[in-house]
């Protein structure tokens, strides 16, 4: 019975230390992609010259290094299905610090009047927008509807 004892006592921290092993969980990887989704659009059927759009968005990113203090950088791109080329735009830090943590949340940009470019009276395009991190990643690309211009 002595022996028994003695080899509970043995055993026993060797049972929890398993145990706890076991039980501790590996830290999934997170995604290093930043993640956008399409939220809104202001309006849909604009006068030519005469209104602005804002564009809403929301955002979440595991490492926390959307945007950038450095107004000279840009890390938006948004591209008119009219035009071959992305018009860029500043994206302040979206969190504190350079210390990487989950973030997500809301953000809107507004864009210039817009204008016709063809003879016709009405012209329709979309926007499609993506968001660079300070590592390089490309975010997924979003589509708004359908916007109509008209004179």
């Amino acid at each position: 019975m002595k022996k028994m004892k003695e080899l509970t006592y043995l055993f026993l921290p060797v049972i929890f230390a398993f145990s706890f092993l076991l039980s501790c969980k590996k830290e999934e990887d997170l995604p290093v992609v930043p993640q956008i989704t399409y939220r809104s659009i202001s309006s849909t059927n604009i006068q030519s010259f005469n209104n602005e759009i804002e564009i809403g968005f929301s955002y979440e990113d595991f490492q926390g290094d959307l945007g950038n203090s450095d107004p000279d950088i840009f890390s938006l791109r948004i591209k008119d299905d009219r035009l071959s080329d992305y018009d860029w735009y500043h994206i302040p830090p979206m969190a504190p610090g350079t210390t990487p943590l989950h973030i997500k949340g809301t953000y809107s940009i507004v864009l210039k009047p817009l204008f016709l470019m063809g003879n016709g009276g009405n012209e329709a395009t979309r926007f499609t927008l993506q968001i660079k991190d300070r590592a390089g990643n490309w975010s997924n690309q979003i589509t708004t509807p359908v916007v109509t211009i008209h004179e």
